[in-house]
């Protein structure tokens, strides 16, 4: 694995109509659209969008499917200019490129998506090359919003599973997240995949339902111990090199040697989010460049929580994001908040 080099990101490209709204309303109601932005969104974009922002050190390279339309078009321009490989986006006549409408509520920050699958629904493991395939890690999402790869498959559970299997058997480290859905999915589709998984990003929603423990109580309070043994019934589905889950608190990450690690996220002054469509994956790229770089976990997760603050300042998912020093340097302009999980 020393002798590879690089990310490469799969999965769901999006493209995300970002809009900003004053509230979100109930059923029947109006909400008045402040403005609205387009960038590119999912998995992949994301990430990859991020580490490009980051300057990262080593080539990326993003496999998927696009339409044969404006947006996928869009999508190819953005990282081309970017500097991204994207020989392995795919472009289909079968489905338009898929779209996201994201309301952000302008007083308090939630959002809400609406989703048009389009040509990722047919992403599948015909698609990715193995052999042309020369990354150190391969990072796939979203599990749970790629449906030819969240098919059952005899032998190994899911089709995901069997792709994250023979990309392992390579001598590439994979990476796995999740998409946050309202769904009794999570424990059929989630563990078999975690058996090929090295490094497991996702936030605590999505590690509550793929546990099957709560771990926020009725007033939305984070319960750190019901955490921890969230992920450790992770464990219990596959032998993960680590697992991280981010949360608006902050980090919690746990190796395969039973180490762990905990931290807050930054003191963001009032008014400072602009959008959080795109925090999670900025964390994950944040991330991802420091395990590439063999960081330590205290490193790798203070660059993850700049990356997510920085992509929050701005309405997209991605355009906040700095040169690695100039992002790192956020860290020491707000300062941390108190760990989420006392260990």
């Amino acid at each position: 694995m020393t002798q590879r080099k690089g990310i490469a990101a799969a999965g769901n490209w999006i493209v995300d109509r970002v809009k900003r709204v004053d509230c979100l309303p109930g059923r029947g109601m109006l909400a008045n659209i402040k403005d609205q932005t387009l960038s590119p969104g999912g998995a992949p974009a994301n990430v990859l969008h991020d580490l490009a922002r980051l300057k990262a050190p080593f080539p990326l390279a993003g496999l998927g499917m696009v339409g044969n339309d404006a947006d996928g078009r869009y999508l190819q321009r953005v990282f081309s200019e970017l500097g991204v490989d994207i020989q392995g986006v795919r472009v289909t006549e079968l489905a338009p490129t898929s779209f996201t409408d994201v309301m952000n509520d302008d007083a308090t920050g939630d959002r809400v998506f609406f989703h048009h699958r389009g040509a990722n629904a047919l992403f599948s493991p015909r698609h990715v090359d193995i052999r042309r395939l020369s990354c150190r890690i391969f990072h796939l999402g979203y599990l749970l919003l790629l449906d030819a790869m969240d098919q059952a498959d005899p032998e190994y559970g899911t089709v995901a599973a069997g792709l994250l299997k023979r990309i392992q058997a390579a001598g590439i480290m994979t990476s796995l997240d999740l998409v946050s859905e309202q769904s009794d999915r999570f424990a059929r589709i989630v563990p078999p995949a975690l058996r090929y998984v090295d490094y497991l990003i996702l936030n605590e929603i999505e590690a509550a339902r793929a546990a099957g423990i709560e771990v926020r109580d009725k007033d939305r309070r984070l319960d750190g111990a019901a955490l921890s043994d969230a992920v450790e019934r992770l464990y219990a589905f596959g032998g993960m090199r680590l697992v991280a889950v981010h949360m608006p608190e902050g980090v919690y990450m746990r190796d395969r040697t039973g180490r762990r690690y905990a931290s807050g996220s930054l003191r963001l002054p009032e008014g400072y989010i602009a959008g959080a469509v795109g925090a999670g994956d900025a964390f994950c790229a944040g991330l991802l460049l420091g395990l590439h770089e063999g960081w330590e976990m205290p490193e790798a997760a203070r660059l993850a929580a700049c990356c997510a603050a920085a992509s929050l300042s701005r309405p997209g998912a991605s355009e906040g994001v700095l040169p690695l020093e100039e992002t790192l340097g956020l860290a020491k302009r707000f300062g941390e908040r108190k760990p989420p999980v006392a260990l």
